[in-house]
């Protein structure tokens, strides 16, 4: 379930210059649903791919 709510949030990944010049610095570019906060975000990125110090 929490899968599901992870995915509807966060739509796809974004491939630009720019994007994959961010890879480099550990930052991530993504298309998200309009109604998702950056807390709910945040949250969900943590979860799955672990936390941040």
């Amino acid at each position: 379930m929490q899968a599901r709510r992870f995915m509807d949030g966060i739509k796809n990944a974004v491939f630009t210059d720019k994007s994959i010049r961010l890879l480099g610095k550990n930052q991530y570019t993504s298309n998200v649903e309009s109604g998702s906060t950056r807390t709910e975000l945040k949250h969900w990125v943590e979860l799955f791919f672990g936390g941040f110090s």
